[in-house]
């Protein structure tokens, strides 16, 4: 049952060394803050899930978290490449990094599978990809059914999720709303789970349709975190900071630069700092 408590003790209390995190937002709510938390606390070794790794992932494996990363796709949006990743898989800056690369289709259904308590998901994909040759957590089963051949992946069972959300009520139930992506599959397949969010209201009021309610009962901790996205959006909270994503690709190219960002907007920030 959801527990209310500040964002530095959510992440001292549930994010371990060694851990697989899954942090998830879909153009928005990207859970910056949570993040930024993670490197202030120095967690080490973790295994990272998400299915776009943008500059949340850029900016935790620049600052020495990470040593796996399972991923669908990682870029700055619209600007370019990841310099804090490449510089990790290339040249094992600040520390080696391991790839494990698959499909948006199948990283969204070892999601499910793992919300719904399955060992493996299944679909019908990779025909004609090499990341086969690559990735040995790519499998083919038989339909028992048809006979199909079809693709198989390991269900994803984090340790850990954290998402950002607009709000919760005082019961710890979270609405969603807006662009909806893995959010609620990434709470439900977790051990543990951490939702950050806008504000806390005394009723959730009527949702829109395109929304999801994160039940209190999944969730272990609800941390307030205002601006907790940023620079990514909150719909109906404030907008994408396009000029920092922009900015980004000059900040993270140079080690020095990078760690001077760090350590100005991040290390030396509060709980709930952002980027400027």
């Amino acid at each position: 049952m959801a527990e209310f408590v500040s964002l530095r003790d959510a992440v001292a209390r549930y994010v371990h060394d060694g851990d697989t995190v899954a942090m998830e937002g879909f153009t928005h709510l990207i859970p910056f803050a949570a993040a930024h938390e993670i490197i202030r606390q120095r967690r080490r070794n973790l295994t990272l899930i998400r299915m776009t790794p943008d500059l949340v992932y850029d900016q935790l494996i620049g600052a020495g978290c990470a040593r796996k990363l399972v991923f669908s796709w990682g870029g700055n949006p619209g600007v370019g490449s990841l310099h804090r990743l490449r510089d990790a898989v290339e040249r094992g800056w600040p520390a080696p990094l391991e790839l494990e690369e698959h499909s948006h289709a199948a990283m969204a259904a070892a999601y499910h599978a793992g919300a719904a308590g399955l060992p493996f998901a299944t679909l019908r994909g990779y025909a004609g990809s090499d990341l086969r040759r690559v990735n040995p957590n790519i499998a083919s089963v038989t339909c028992p059914f048809t006979g199909e051949v079809l693709a198989a992946v390991p269900a994803h069972r984090p340790d850990v999720g954290i998402v950002h959300a607009q709000r919760a009520d005082r019961a710890g139930n979270v609405l969603v709303e807006g662009i909806v992506g893995v959010q609620k599959e990434t709470v439900l397949a977790s051990t543990r789970s951490i939702v950050t969010v806008e504000e806390i209201v005394d009723d959730l009021a009527a949702p829109s349709p395109n929304s999801v309610v994160l039940p209190a009962w999944a969730i272990d901790a609800v941390a307030v975190a205002p601006r907790g996205a940023t620079p990514s959006y909150a719909h109906g909270y404030y907008e994408r900071d396009n000029a920092f994503y922009i900015a980004w690709d000059e900040i993270s190219r140079d080690r020095e630069q990078f760690e001077a960002w760090l350590g100005e907007h991040v290390l030396s920030a509060g709980p709930t700092g952002a980027p400027v």
